[in-house]
């Protein structure tokens, strides 16, 4: 024999085209979980910073309950220091990092704060195993609770 014949040929070439096809696979679901792990890192950090602000100011935690929506606009910080102030820069950070759609829900019982923070993660969820993933099979929610 003198060389490979097209038969070997078009088997190592089948073969490389499925390792490439894997690998390719491989890089997809690695942007995925990559994502999702910033997200979720985003909103950890979102909710601590949150508790952190109503530790500092303990007196004034019922300025903080509420429900929050994530802003993408109108979030130039003007030198002003309030809880007011903080609801609004904590917002448009909301909205920043986890989407406009992102919400947040902060809730004061019996001594103990309860932060909940919701946003879309469409990649993930499939519920209702029909294939694909609507937008509210999609939501994922962190929720940390402290003690004052």
């Amino acid at each position: 024999m003198a060389g490979f014949s097209l038969v070997e040929v078009m088997v190592a070439v089948l073969i490389l085209g499925v390792g490439l096809l894997g690998f390719a696979l491989l890089q997809t679901m690695s942007v995925r979980f990559t994502q999702s792990a910033n997200q979720r890192s985003q909103a950890t950090n979102l909710a601590y910073d949150m508790l952190d602000q109503v530790r500092v100011n303990r007196l004034a935690v019922g300025q903080y309950v509420g429900n929050y929506t994530g802003a993408t606009t109108g979030c130039a910080p003007d030198g002003e220091v309030s809880a007011a102030k903080f609801r609004d820069v904590w917002e448009c950070r909301l909205g920043t990092a986890l989407g406009a759609g992102a919400t947040a829900n902060v809730a004061f019982n019996a001594g103990e704060v309860t932060v909940a923070i919701t946003w879309g993660d469409e990649r993930w969820n499939d519920a209702d195993g029909d294939g694909t993933v609507s937008a509210d099979e999609g939501n994922q929610t962190f929720t940390t609770v402290t003690r004052l």
